[in-house]
């Protein structure tokens, strides 16, 4: 039987940057994930300053072989309404495409990857854990996205009694001629909340590959609004030619919907697994790369004793970098606006380039007034 110091559950970037930071402090990990790398991960796919920051990339070195869309300006609006342009003076976010964004960052942190492999058994033996009967670890990281095996091990149920948002969207490369007659800017994606302000829709190009997708936390409703969205899109005249008609869908929780346990003896909850999406924009890069720094900076503190009296600090500085786990009564980014504002209300502040920026964007998707995280 095979052992490793910390056995990581998820390659995505939650996962891949907790393993990476492990490395670094000296303890041999695996990588263990149901895909191979590299894989197809649909995803809006944005990544801000904090977080190319946080991970020391370099932007340069990751430009060379792989999309880096640097993005100046978002237009936003209630769907069919008037809009407001943003411009910003220099890049506020980088548009990325996942499934190269995923493989790098798996390729850098210099675990062991263990790829085409899901956590079939998770057993408890001598003070350790038996992974699919042939993996012995003290330690099992759980950063499998919303439907994380681990989290499900620690009592969350997805699908059942969680408030999960549930997102529908689209990438693919544009014909020559699809390029041409595209509307829609490389550096300003767009953004079309729902009249209900229950959710919201984005068209964001990179290059030559254009994502389109909508997500909503009324999951019977979603599919509803997906058509009526590239309806609306086609008879305004932003979209034309064939366009990909399967939509892949994911799911996520936001931050305080549904708080799920996030530590026990010898195992521990990063990113989507843990629930940490933002409830203001339901973006969630940020917040999966910041918890798996704080965890690995935790984990190479305890040397080795990792029951969940040592580990329970980590649930300690989730609450303060993220605050305190309280349910949300709804979607906080589908309910921007108090329930009693009204939608003509609701569209000319959207409409708003003040509003737009200090609101919309600095406040809610990039959380400006949110220092860098240092550990």
């Amino acid at each position: 039987m095979k052992r490793c110091d910390a056995l990581v559950v998820g390659g995505g970037p939650a996962g891949s940057t907790c393993a990476w930071r492990l490395r670094q402090a000296g303890l041999d990990v695996v990588v263990l994930d149901r895909q191979t790398f590299p894989r197809d991960k649909v995803c809006a796919g944005w990544i801000t300053p904090a977080v190319v920051e946080a991970l020391e990339l370099d932007l340069e070195d990751y430009a060379r072989e792989r999309v880096l869309q640097p993005l100046r300006g978002f237009r936003i609006s209630l769907m069919g309404r008037a809009e407001a342009a943003v411009r910003y003076p220099q890049p506020v976010s980088y548009g990325i495409r996942r499934c190269e964004f995923d493989h790098y960052l798996l390729g850098r942190s210099g675990a062991r990857p263990a790829l085409g492999e899901g956590l079939e058994s998770l057993e408890r033996s001598d003070g350790d854990w038996v992974v699919n009967g042939r993996l012995r670890t003290p330690l099992v990281i759980g950063a499998g996205g919303h439907f994380c095996p681990v989290a499900r091990h620690l009592g969350a149920r997805p699908g059942s009694s969680e408030a999960a948002v549930t997102a529908k969207e689209i990438e693919f490369e544009m014909s020559p001629e699809q390029a041409r007659q595209c509307r829609f800017r490389p550096d300003v994606p767009e953004l079309f909340f729902c009249a209900d302000l229950k959710g919201y829709a984005w068209v964001f190009r990179k290059g030559d590959w254009l994502n389109i997708g909508l997500g909503r936390q009324d999951k019977q409703q979603l599919g509803r609004h997906i058509d009526a969205f590239m309806a609306f899109l086609t008879d305004s005249g932003r979209l034309s030619g064939d366009v990909p008609s399967r939509f892949h869908g994911h799911a996520y929780l936001l931050y305080g919907d549904t708080p799920r346990k996030v530590v026990d003896d010898g195992v521990l909850l990063i990113g989507d697994a843990a629930g940490l999406a933002y409830a203001q924009s339901g973006e969630g890069i940020r917040p999966a790369i910041e918890s798996a720094l704080m965890a690995a900076s935790l984990i190479a503190s305890v040397d080795g004793a990792y029951g969940r009296e040592r580990l329970q600090p980590y649930v300690d500085q989730l609450v303060r970098r993220f605050g305190p786990r309280e349910r949300s009564h709804h979607l906080a980014l589908h309910g921007l606006l108090p329930e009693t504002v009204k939608r003509g209300l609701a569209a000319r502040l959207l409409a708003s380039r003040w509003f737009a920026r200090r609101w919309v964007l600095d406040r809610w998707f990039f959380h400006v007034d949110q220092a860098p995280l240092r550990v």
